[in-house]
């Protein structure tokens, strides 16, 4: 009797799900506690494996921290941007990304903003994840600049907006809202810095239309 074969690929589509499910146990551990602050212990109870298990999917902790990382930075991608691509102005598009950064952090995962964790973790011993932070930061920036070049080029952004520093100024308002926020354990100035952006974008990034004949009249 012939055996029947697995298809071609299957293992490799269930060591991708393991790995998957590995990242996404240890992903909230590193945004809370921090590379050094994640212990082994806590990232075998979370992902039921033991240490030979874990480093036998890893090569080391720092590829791990690595990965959950990037997974948890893609999430939080995905809920600063969710809803925005039915929105058909581009100025309206940033103040929604803006509003969900306040509104839907829930969506980005357990222990908040992992760019802002990261980007503190990492900044004097770990220049590995230090880089997946600059990475991932010039991700949304990016994201952000085309929108407002987007803008531009349809005449919905002031032509003498840099997109560039409009990102920037955007991306800085806000994660340094939510430090405060998280600091002072009140949401002051996360609401303070939505107003603001969203006053900002209306008076000095939305074009005004050109007046007609007889609106100058």
């Amino acid at each position: 009797m012939i055996a029947k074969l697995a298809p071609l690929g299957a293992g490799r589509c269930v060591k991708a799900s393991r790995l998957g499910k590995i990242i996404r146990k240890a992903a909230p551990i590193f945004n809370r506690r921090g590379y050094d602050g994640a212990a082994l212990s806590d990232l075998m109870r979370a992902t039921g494996l033991k240490k030979g298990g874990i480093y036998r999917h890893f090569g080391s902790k720092q590829e791990l921290a690595g990965d959950a990382f990037d997974y948890a930075w893609k999430l939080a991608m995905e809920t600063r941007f969710e809803g925005t691509e039915q929105i058909p102005n581009t100025v309206d598009r940033l103040k929604q990304i803006v509003r969900n950064f306040r509104d839907r952090r829930t969506g980005v995962g357990p222990g908040g903003c992992p760019l802002l964790n990261t980007a503190i973790d990492s900044d004097d011993g770990n220049p590995r994840l230090r880089a997946k932070a600059c990475q991932a930061l010039g991700s949304w920036l990016d994201r952000m600049q085309s929108i407002a070049e987007e803008g531009k080029r349809r005449g919905e952004v002031r032509s003498d907006v840099d997109s560039r520093k409009l990102a920037t100024l955007i991306a800085s308002t806000l994660e340094g809202s939510h430090m405060m926020s998280r600091l002072q354990k009140k949401e002051e100035p996360r609401n303070l810095a939505v107003c603001h952006l969203a006053a900002y974008l209306e008076t000095e990034v939305r074009a005004r239309k050109a007046k007609t004949g007889a609106d100058k009249s």
